[in-house]
């Protein structure tokens, strides 16, 4: 840092082009309030849904769920933001119709609270990596192959770790081949699910019953991602969750394990069961396990996090099948981050709060150097 008195500075980067933008927006509402100000200088840095990089309010209250059809966005025409790299430092320089260019001064560490494609998965990574700016969580590498679900199986899958059978469709695929795409899905058994490979928050995600609905479901997935992973049902598989979150030295912690308990008309937990008001869905924090199988998941979730050379945090979700046969579902390096979601109800429950929370991934960035490590 050139001005060794003055407090870090924080860049709050949040929104993105992806279906998840305006999750992203409600994630970031709730750290920018958990920020402590006293500590850190913290400058919010929204991304429009088409890209373009400005200079946000933060107020978190324009950055909240307020019904199904009103969810926050980034306002793209305020005034346009960018990284400056210099010699020694990056800046973040602002620029305004018939106004010189200004400066906010040095950038310390960015806050990426970006989840999907263009975010999480090693895109903005790179952009930071080439900018020489810390940021917090996982590498390009790590948020790359834990994106993209079909890759991810592969690596969890040579590491030793149980998955749940899958195959791969891509646009090109349907396109060309449908019976073989058909082929394949029957091999893994009806029901299965249907998911954008590289998607997140439930968007685009179908419960295929049969072969009758195989098509639309696909077709719904494409319209996320031109790649679609197709992945067998978890027969009466309970869903529970672990967080990981790097202690100062490096070393993965574990949170106590949590479970998702869907009702209603959800048959799965899709974007408004997570999201929405809570009125079919109940989470036990900590989950009702066996000691024995609360212990295996916090150890596959170390592990997990390893195999995919995790950092700062991650949230690995199982299906904890009859005979208390564990799988690893996925693992998310920017896991839903509002106080009541998940990864930080799992983390208050093992003795960090929120407000530690967000210090605790701040302190870890600011500790790690770019470029190789």
């Amino acid at each position: 840092m050139n001005e060794p008195s003055r407090k870090p500075r924080v860049a709050v980067v949040f929104g993105g082009k992806s279906s998840e933008h305006a999750i992203s927006c409600v994630t970031a509402g709730s750290v920018l309030a958990a920020i402590d100000r006293n500590v850190y200088d913290v400058v919010p840095i929204g991304i429009a849904t088409d890209g373009r990089w400005v200079l946000e309010s933060g107020d978190p209250d324009q950055l909240r769920i307020t019904g199904p059809d009103q969810l926050p966005s980034v306002d793209g025409d305020r005034a346009p933001v960018a990284l400056a790299p210099e010699a020694a430092s990056t800046g973040l320089v602002v620029t305004e119709p018939s106004q010189p260019p200004r400066t906010l001064g040095e950038v310390d560490v960015v806050f990426p609270l970006l989840h999907g494609p263009w975010g999480e998965d090693g895109t903005i990574q790179g952009l930071f990596e080439m900018a020489g700016v810390r940021y917090v969580g996982a590498g390009v590498l790590s948020s790359a192959v834990s994106m993209d679900k079909a890759y991810m199986k592969v690596v969890l899958a040579a590491a030793g770790l149980p998955v749940l059978p899958s195959t791969t469709v891509t646009a090109r695929q349907w396109e060309r081949d449908q019976p073989g795409c058909r082929e394949r899905a029957a091999g893994l058994g009806y029901p299965l699910f249907a998911k954008p490979a590289r998607g997140g928050s439930s968007i685009g995600i179908s419960k295929v019953h049969d072969e009758s609905e195989l098509a639309g479901a696909i077709e719904e997935a494409l319209r996320y991602d031109p790649k679609v992973l197709l992945e067998a049902y978890a027969e009466g598989g309970r869903e529970v969750e672990c967080g990981v979150l790097q202690a100062l030295d490096g070393t993965p912690e574990t949170s106590v394990p949590a479970e998702i308990r869907i009702s209603g008309d959800h048959e799965f937990y899709d974007f408004a069961a997570k999201y929405l008001p809570e009125e079919h869905t109940e989470l036990d924090v900590p989950a009702n396990l066996p000691d024995a199988v609360t212990e295996q998941i916090r150890d596959m979730s170390v592990r997990a996090f390893e195999a995919v050379d995790g950092e700062g945090l991650a949230r690995v979700d199982f299906f904890v099948l009859p005979g208390d046969r564990v799988v690893v579902n996925e693992i998310n390096t920017m896991p839903g981050f509002t106080p009541t979601s998940m990864y930080p109800r799992m983390w208050a429950a093992t003795g960090v709060d929120y407000p530690a929370l967000v210090d605790r991934l701040i302190r870890l960035a600011l500790q790690r150097d770019t470029g190789l490590r």
